[in-house]
C-alpha cells in the first residue's frame, strides 16, 4: 500500500502560515519553518496588546480630563471626588469627550463638582 503524507492539507497550512507573514524581513516571510515561529510570536504580542489598549484608552481619558481639568481651575481628583460627591455616574471616556467637544457642558460639571465639594466641607464641620 502506498504511503499517505496528507500533502494537501499540511501545503495547506503552510500557506495560510505564510500568508500571514506577508510583509515580515527576510527568512521569517519566505520559509514555513522561521515565518510559523514569528507569526506565533506577533499572535501572542496582539493578544496581550488587546488587553493592553483598554489601560492604554483609560490613561489618555485621565490625561486629558486632568488637563481640562486644569483650564477650568481644579485638579483631577477634587473633580472626581466632586463628580462622586454630586452623584453624577459619568465614565472617563464620556467626561474626556465633553472636555474636548462641548467646553460649555464641561465647565457646568466643573461647576456641580465644585459645589458638591463645599456642601460636603459644610456638612463635614
Amino acid at each position: 500500500m502506498a504511503r499517505a503524507t496528507n500533502s494537501p492539507a499540511s501545503r495547506k497550512r503552510r500557506k495560510k502560515v505564510l500568508k500571514y507573514a506577508k510583509g515580515y524581513f527576510g527568512n521569517k516571510s519566505k520559509l514555513f519553518r522561521y515565518a510559523k515561529e514569528a507569526v506565533q510570536h506577533a499572535w501572542q504580542h496582539a493578544y496581550i496588546a488587546r488587553r493592553k489598549k483598554k489601560g492604554d484608552m483609560r490613561s489618555l481619558w485621565i490625561v486629558r480630563l486632568n488637563a481640562a481639568c486644569r483650564n477650568a481651575g481644579i485638579s483631577y481628583n477634587r473633580f472626581m471626588e466632586g463628580l462622586k460627591a454630586a452623584n453624577i455616574t459619568l465614565d472617563r471616556k464620556v467626561l474626556s469627550n465633553l472636555a474636548i467637544e462641548d467646553e460649555v457642558a464641561f465647565k457646568s460639571l466643573v461647576k456641580q463638582a465644585q459645589d458638591a465639594l463645599k456642601a460636603k466641607a459644610a456638612s463635614k464641620a
